[in-house]
């Protein structure tokens, strides 16, 4: 008779970048957290400390911007429980878990917010809710609130050089994918909760990983849901963790890993996601936008003004044909009709057509422009069925993203304008004067009260000297 053999144990970690991984080596999600975990005032470059400072401008006004929209409407319907937590601008507190999902989507929610060019991925709407949420449970000082923030934003960054591209292609979208793990480290980082603790928050926020690429179809809300579930879920991953919840420790890695199930990656090189850890600072990299709408559409948004300035009217213009990158037009130019005809104001945040239609009209691209009059307006309409596309074979997308128009006119003329780089980005950063008269424009579309703005920036600039979050909750309505 045969000898039995006993069936593989199914919570032993298996790891497969070699196919005979040591059980016993440490993984990527325990060598990532030693690093995080760590992060300590003074760690930063000045660079970091600039972009962590300005996103805490950012955030605050961009959940005022949201605050009183439709979707916003419905979710705060949809929160039964009452707490300790503030989201500004609303007046009843809001449960952890809560003010976490809720932050996540007013952040992202008029798709203003931030972006990390290279491997296009939105950082701080999945961080800073949940850091904020713990540090005012839990009587956190602001600076470790802004480490745990910095620890996050690097996270995400840090993850996500493992398989840049690979996400989107198979139809998930990387936000609502790594976003668990920013938050899960940021609120590790803020409750001091230790490496061991963080590793286990990453096994743990594995599980709570999602998001389609589907709302693409239609301009559905889900795509704002996903930095809020993403917030949400990695600070209930910490929590589970500080409490002892044991996880997978070869989250990223293993046979079954996170990589494996959403990129179709089995062999991420961790060097990617741990070389320079604590030296080098990627969250330096992230790009504040301009405008609120899809990042790559930013470029040429910038060419249809400066059209514009020519003094050329839509009447001369027969066509417009822009070179582009590949990777985004499934996203952003496709189905072309669909792009030329957006469906709701939020669909026409991600149609490159029109949006080169209406700034060459408004001059502006601002967040009153994306309203269901400009998608009525039938000069934007008929500029948008002018406007194609030709696939460029040397564009630099995704290292840099370009904007381009050759605009061909009745009398033969040719006009071809270019915008070489992303304002906001690497090459042409927003100023902290630019940051704040930013904030006061998402404030005033937020409609908050004129007497507390001020107190407001005060509040997101002082956070780090704060010995607790208790001032938070003044800026309730």
């Amino acid at each position: 008779m045969a000898e039995s053999k006993s069936a593989p144990d199914p919570n032993r970690p298996i790891s497969r970048p070699t196919g005979t991984a040591d059980p016993g080596a440490r993984s990527l999600s325990e060598r990532l957290a030693a690093g995080l975990s760590a992060i300590a005032e003074g760690d930063l470059s000045p660079k970091a400390t600039l972009a962590v400072e300005n996103e805490f401008i950012e955030v605050l006004g961009l959940m005022v911007a949201a605050g009183q929209s439709d979707y916003m409407a419905a979710l705060f319907g949809s929160l039964d429980s009452s707490g300790p937590c503030t989201y500004p601008g609303y007046p009843s507190g809001l449960s952890p878990s809560g003010a976490a999902l809720a932050g996540g989507v007013g952040i992202q929610g008029v798709d203003f917010d931030d972006t990390l060019v290279g491997a296009p991925i939105r950082v701080a709407a999945m961080v800073f809710p949940a850091v904020l949420a713990a540090g005012e449970r839990h009587g956190r000082s602001g600076r470790e609130v802004f480490l745990g923030a910095a620890a996050g934003m690097e996270a995400i960054c840090r993850i996500n050089r493992l398989a840049p591209g690979l996400i989107h292609s198979r139809g998930f979208h990387p936000v609502g994918v790594l976003g668990p793990f920013g938050s899960a480290a940021g609120v590790s980082r803020t409750l001091n909760l230790g490496p061991g603790a963080m590793a286990a928050a990453f096994g743990l926020a594995g599980s709570l990983s999602s998001g389609l690429l589907e709302y693409l179809a239609e301009g559905a809300w889900t795509k704002r849901l996903h930095p809020g579930l993403a917030a949400r879920s990695g600070l209930e991953a910490a929590t589970l963790a500080s409490k002892g919840f044991v996880a997978p420790r070869f989250v990223f890695e293993g046979r079954h890993g996170l990589f494996h199930g959403f990129a179709g990656k089995d062999d991420p090189d961790p060097e990617l996601a741990l070389a320079g850890l604590g030296q080098k600072w990627y969250l330096e990299d992230v790009a504040f936008k301009p405008y609120p709408c899809g990042t790559m559409i930013h470029p040429y948004i910038d060419c249809m003004k400066e059209l514009a300035k020519t003094g050329l009217q839509a009447a001369d213009i027969v066509s417009i044909v822009s070179d582009t990158g590949a990777g985004f037009v499934p996203r952003l130019w496709e189905p072309l009709e669909a792009k030329r005809k957006p469906g709701s104001p939020y669909a026409a945040k991600f149609s490159v057509p029109w949006c080169m239609a209406m700034s060459f009209f408004t001059g502006s691209a601002g967040l009153g422009d994306f309203s269901e009059a400009s998608l009525a307006d039938e000069n934007i309409a008929a500029l948008c069925q002018k406007i194609s596309y030709r696939i460029d074979p040397n564009s630099q997308y995704p290292d840099n993203y370009e904007g381009h128009v050759l605009a061909t006119l009745t009398d033969g003329r040719q006009i071809e304008l270019r915008q070489p780089h992303l304002r906001g980005g690497a090459k042409e950063p927003l100023t902290r004067d630019e940051i704040i008269a930013k904030f006061y424009q998402n404030l005033d579309y937020g409609n908050f009260p004129a007497d507390r703005r001020e107190r407001l920036l005060d509040f997101a600039l002082t956070l780090p000297q704060a010995k607790n979050l208790s001032g938070y909750a003044y800026f309730r309505a």
